[in-house]
């Protein structure tokens, strides 16, 4: 129950009260619009929220509330996408009014007639509908819990200390990777039926662990009941049932006086790693938690309390309502300014005894056919390949799946690279001397005066270069666009490592998964028995399904062409000419000046 004070409980039992509600809707961009009862048309509006379904108690689960209301109010509906709606609830406690809040919301609908608004909204539950890529991981019960927070943009209601305190709340859990999570919505599920109780979302928006008890929160008199159902038996339960994995056997665990009924956890990932102690500990507490459950079903329209939630335990009294029972909200419409209808459902231990007992090890038993198993197909290239500048195609996996499902392809590729050497010219300037001599005309004598010619000559050298391996992945003819991965390389030999998640899996044909490889800049080739690669997943299909498509090969010998010409080849005259080139060079010294400094070495000029 929300917080409220003893004067708000004695008032909101009177024979009359006074009270009133308002609301504000918060958009996207931070506008807030505040509404009032005269703005709400009556009867449209409502707050329910639920923690089991329609015929028995559950564990675990990840209820999202719902809010319901129509306004008076020209407020532009487009502006509503993503917004926040808050009703509030006053009551008139002595001489103040005591205000409850019934919740945030985020609006789902908004619908426009002439005048009225229609507004539809659910409680931050619904942001766990995100994909949990997360394949393995471990940590205690807050720690997972606080991640899914995180990434849902969630707040948790609880202190690391607050959930380490609770049933196997201290115990290190982890998931393997064979599961069936998609969301983590499905971890929260998961967990809550670990922690012994069902997550909902509190009235300040932040994620909250409840759990089943057995202290009542208030009593309910006939005079504020408009209507009621009660069942003739108490809902309890005494034992607990969980699916092994590895030994694919449901296991059992009761309390010493087993006549109730058996909570079945089914196939829960994080009861899969462990001791067999380990199991049996974590089993027996989570018995622990639901052997208070000792309710009896109900259905009743009253007066109301909106200070109200799922999971409290009340007391009805009066009328044909046994005193000495106790009762639970599993379900719960507020409605503005109207009746509130509780709800408590739960079966008969009487009716269910006869065939629980058999049940309990058949309901948590797992299908055992292949949809359920892990199946791999494998591929290692027989033949050495040459990889050039066009795709080469090195990997060619055929699978089959019996159900729509996702697959993983991994693959590793040992490619000897052969990078181009890259060659760079500059320019460089230098000064070469040429000898002259001259003879001088009053003495005779031969004088040497060397001719200096600053000139500009084209320096080229070499150096290893990279290259580029392109990969592309090709799943039934289609080329993968999302994802080509991309290596460089220098010359040698290399570890390429490839992955990619197959998605929507196409059941009951043969699907075809293909590798191209692609150099840039150089050359590879992969020797044989390099290139392994595996695609594994469920329902994997033992033998590859044939979809209907056949392809033949057939190699034939010479064929007359009409006429009776036998044609055996083709024969065409090649033209060659041989262009000789007249070298004449000489060589002197080059004294370099350039900035990169001075050398001194042969030049050969053409």
């Amino acid at each position: 129950m929300y917080p409220v004070s003893e004067a708000f409980l004695q008032a909101v039992q009177e024979n009359t009260r006074r009270y009133y509600w308002t609301g504000k809707i918060t958009t996207k961009a931070g506008v807030v619009h505040e509404f009032s009862e005269k703005d709400i048309v009556k009867g449209s509006g409502y707050v329910s929220s639920q923690c089991c379904g329609s015929t028995e108690m559950e564990l675990g689960t990840v209820y999202s509330a719902e809010m319901g209301i129509t306004l008076l109010s020209e407020i532009d509906r487009y502006t509503l996408e993503d917004a926040l709606i808050e009703p509030f609830y006053h009551l008139l406690v002595g001489d103040a009014y005591e205000t409850v809040p019934m919740g945030i919301f985020e609006i789902s609908e908004a619908n426009r007639s002439i005048r009225c608004l229609e507004i539809k909204a659910y409680d931050y539950m619904l942001r766990f509908e995100k994909d949990f890529n997360v394949t393995e991981t471990i940590g205690n019960a807050y720690e997972i819990v606080a991640l899914c927070c995180k990434a849902c943009s969630v707040e948790l209601a609880h202190t690391q200390r607050e959930m380490e305190a609770m049933q196997n709340g201290s115990t290190v859990l982890s998931i393997y990777s064979e599961n069936d999570i998609e969301t983590y919505r499905d971890v929260l599920y998961y967990i809550g039926q670990v922690l012994g109780g069902f997550f909902c979302i509190n009235r300040e928006g932040k994620l909250e662990l409840r759990k089943y008890g057995s202290e009542p929160v208030m009593n309910i008199n006939n005079k504020q009941r408009f209507s009621s159902s009660f069942s003739d038996f108490i809902t309890r339960y005494t034992a607990v049932s969980s699916t092994n994995m590895k030994t694919q056997t449901a296991e059992y665990y009761a309390l010493e006086t087993d006549d109730g009924l058996t909570m079945n956890l089914g196939v829960n990932p994080f009861l899969q790693f462990g001791t067999d102690d380990t199991r049996k500990e974590l089993c027996e507490q989570i018995l622990a938690d639901i052997s208070v459950i000792k309710y009896v079903p109900f259905d009743s329209d009253t007066i109301g309390n909106p200070a109200l939630d799922i999971g409290d335990v009340l007391k009805f009294s009066g009328g044909h309502a046994d005193e000495e029972q106790i009762t639970c909200i599993t379900y719960s419409q507020c409605r503005i300014g109207g009746k509130h209808s509780l709800k408590c459902v739960g079966k008969n231990p009487r009716l269910a005894q006869a065939k629980s007992k058999n049940d309990k090890n058949i309901s948590g038993l797992l299908n055992q056919v292949d949809a359920g198993k892990i199946g791999i197909h494998t591929f290692t290239n027989a033949s050495a390949y040459t990889l050039g500048e066009t795709d080469t195609r090195i990997i060619s996996i055929e699978f089959a799946t019996t159900e729509e499902n996702h697959a993983q392809f991994f693959g590793q590729v040992v490619v000897d690279a052969v990078a181009l050497r890259t060659e760079r010219t500059e320019s460089a300037k230098g000064t070469i001397s040429i000898p002259l001599t001259e003879k001088n005309a009053e003495t005779g004598e031969t004088i040497e005066s060397p001719l200096e010619v600053e000139v500009e000559l084209p320096v080229t050298w070499s150096e290893d270069g990279k290259v580029l391996c392109y990969v592309t992945f090709e799943l039934n003819d289609a080329v993968v666009t999302v994802h080509c991965p991309v290596e460089t390389w220098h010359s040698g030999k290399h570890i390429l490592s490839l992955y990619y998640p197959i998605e929507s899996i196409v059941p009951n044909i043969t699907n075809t998964f293909n590798v191209y490889l692609r150099m840039e800049n150089g050359t590879g080739t992969v020797g044989i028995g390099d290139c392994i690669a595996s695609i594994s997943g469920q329902a994997m299909g033992a033998a590859v399904a044939w979809d209907g498509k056949i392809e033949i090969e057939e190699k034939i010998g010479r064929f007359v062409i009409g006429g009776g010409m036998n044609a055996k080849g083709i024969t065409d005259t090649v033209a060659t000419q041989i262009i000789e080139y007249v070298q004449r060079s000489y060589t002197d010294q080059v004294q370099g000046r350039s900035a990169i400094g001075a050398f001194c070495r042969p030049v050969t000029v053409e």
